[in-house]
């Protein structure tokens, strides 16, 4: 349950520095030189590893027309889920909205079985947001959500997606050093990772006691092994890992290069008593988009026809 053999990804054709979702990216630094083609070499690097241990790759070229600098961060914006359901979620940044495409969804419709699409866009002129898999984390098995309240997860719409897809929800604050400030984490995914037989985490990120005491107790009570990295490997996107399986059911857990070399030997050793690591290097895409290799990978549990 856990787990999909299948992910969605968008090659980019012009990406970069977004100043509408740096407001509140703290991750994002602007990069001088050509940063779609350097970016452009890091996913089709990402890509052949993937494929290269048995996973499902489905890639899409982006457009250059409407500009959509993030289009290669599809999970905040779309889920594909194993009753057949495609979930279309309101984004903070206007030109984030431009990367919903229905063409992407008709592609997916050729290899699986969609039964309907929930599209909670709407709540985008009440300035309610609800970025997909970026501000909510999943435990599949044991239906529970966690999300971190930021401007990109709006707390009612949060507990509505819940309760209408029957996840129980488990709401906290997370903050980052963002210079002299403590500042609110824009998506939940770059400070948790949820996996079959365990939970990356940076709880020095909950500064409130109460909130962090209950993300423990619920991770413990799930039967999850809790493995915790510090603020500064989060900010090395440590956090931002997603577990995948290939056509064999091998597990792996995939991340960024920046986020393996942060990771001490005992961090590791805990994550491969469970599965082996893919790791890339995506030094641009992060520096310049503030999101790392799960942002840039889009669940497919939808199933096959």
């Amino acid at each position: 349950m856990q787990t999909t053999d299948t992910v969605l990804m968008i090659e980019p054709v012009a990406f970069g520095f977004n100043e509408q979702t740096a407001v509140n990216n703290y991750f994002q630094v602007q990069q001088e030189g050509n940063v779609q083609d350097e970016a452009l070499k890091e996913f089709n690097s990402f890509v052949e590893k993937l494929r290269a241990k048995g996973i499902n790759v489905i890639t899409i070229k982006d457009t250059l027309d409407p500009k959509t600098p993030d289009s290669i961060f599809p999970n905040n914006w779309v889920s594909f889920h194993r009753d057949g359901k495609v979930v279309l979620y309101p984004m903070f940044a206007e030109n984030r909205r431009l990367e919903r495409r229905e063409d992407i969804i008709n592609q997916i419709k050729e290899q699986f079985g969609v039964k309907e699409i929930i599209d909670y866009s709407e709540t985008e002129k009440d300035n309610k947001f609800l970025e997909g898999t970026g501000s909510m984390i999943f435990d599949h098995d044991n239906k529970i959500a966690y999300g971190s309240v930021s401007l990109r997860l709006d707390e009612d719409l949060f507990r509505k997606f819940c309760s209408e897809f029957g996840f129980q929800p488990v709401v906290f604050h997370s903050y980052q050093t963002a210079g002299e400030e403590r500042l609110p984490i824009y998506h939940t995914n770059v400070m948790m990772c949820v996996a079959d037989k365990f939970v990356v985490i940076c709880l020095d990120c909950i500064d409130d006691e109460l909130e962090r005491e209950k993300v423990i107790e619920t991770i413990k009570n799930s039967g999850k092994e809790l493995i915790e990295i510090s603020e500064d490997q989060m900010q090395n996107f440590a956090g931002n890992m997603l577990q995948v399986q290939n056509n064999s059911g091998e597990k792996f857990l995939v991340m960024s290069q920046s986020a393996y070399n942060s990771l001490n030997q005992e961090q590791v050793a805990a994550i491969k008593r469970y599965c082996d690591i893919i790791y890339s290097d995506l030094e641009v895409i992060e520096t310049n988009g503030g999101g790392s290799a799960r942002c840039m990978l889009a669940e497919v549990f939808l199933p096959r026809k």
